[in-house]
């Protein structure tokens, strides 16, 4: 793993557990947390972005985490969609991850991905900020998916060359050994299960030299925060962000593509997610166009 000056040297430095108190994530289905389902959690998913950001939170009462990811997208979209609106919410630990689904259905080429990835993060890490990135596991035991596992190693060797040169913090899944058991898969094959997106969490937080709470192959499960406590969380959720959705789906359904979970940071945990969404998001107008959301604005 390659860690940077920003990563694990700061965090003894620090009045908390660690020097954080703003983390974005972007990227696509991965990083929404599709394959670990939690209906408490915001939109029915967890996901490894929200079990580290659960970690990170402990002891920070002022962290706040946003995650932008939506399922499906490609790398340049993920730059075009979530990029302005990642700098704009100013945070000071970025996860960083995409290209995937370029290699796995549209013959991507590593090379050019990386090219586009490495002009993103030389944004992102200009900024400040700690930068996480990943690279992708190894899927060569995967009938289909094993034919684009040399594609897959090329890309991940960019990465990190791209994370080493801009002082990034690495994650590898590629030697993460959780990955290689069946339980850390969703059936699709695809996607990690919930004990996969425990152990990248784990993983994630092991590369910033986080204390925590989590063990390996021993997924944690969420707080109970109480019936009612729940269910006024679900009719918030319901009424700010699921309706609205719903609406904008019937109204438009040539648009491609779900709004992020959490637009805005926030406490991980607490009354009133998500919301207040930014000026122009879908959210809030079900009649906004699919189109790369204006800077400061969520998409």
């Amino acid at each position: 793993m390659i860690t940077e000056d920003r990563g694990p040297d700061t965090v003894q430095q620090g009045h908390g557990l660690h020097p954080w108190h703003r983390f974005v994530a972007l990227g696509d289905s991965y990083t929404e947390g599709i394959g670990d389902p939690e209906p408490r959690s915001l939109g029915g998913l967890r996901g490894w972005a929200d079990r580290t950001a659960e970690e990170l939170s402990a002891g920070q009462p002022d962290f706040a985490y946003a995650n932008l990811a939506v399922r499906g997208m490609l790398l340049r979209q993920i730059l075009d969609r979530q990029l302005a609106p990642a700098l704009a919410l100013k945070p000071d630990l970025i996860a960083m991850s995409g290209g995937g689904n370029d290699i796995l259905f549209k013959h991507g080429n590593p090379d050019k991905l990386a090219e586009k990835l490495d002009a993103a993060v030389e944004v992102l890490s200009a900024t400040g900020a700690t930068v996480l990135l990943y690279a992708g596991p190894d899927w060569g035991n995967t009938p289909v998916f094993s034919a684009i596992r040399g594609k897959v190693a090329v890309y991940n060797e960019n990465i990190h060359t791209i994370g080493a040169r801009h002082h990034c913090v690495m994650v590898d899944l590629w030697c993460l050994p959780e990955l290689q058991h069946a339980a850390s898969w969703d059936p699709d094959r695809l996607h990690l299960s919930p004990l996969g997106h425990h152990a990248v969490a784990l993983a994630t937080l092991e590369a910033l030299g986080v204390p925590h709470t989590l063990e390996p192959l021993r997924p944690k499960p969420l707080p109970d925060q109480g019936w009612k406590h729940a269910r006024a969380e679900d009719l918030v959720w319901a009424r700010q962000y699921f309706v609205p959705w719903i609406l904008r789906r019937l109204l438009h359904p040539g648009d491609e593509f779900l709004p992020a979970k959490r637009p805005l940071p926030g406490p991980i945990f607490g009354l009133g997610r998500p919301g207040p969404f930014p000026s122009g998001h879908p959210a809030v107008n079900p009649g906004m166009g699919s189109g790369p959301a204006p800077e400061g604005q969520a998409a």
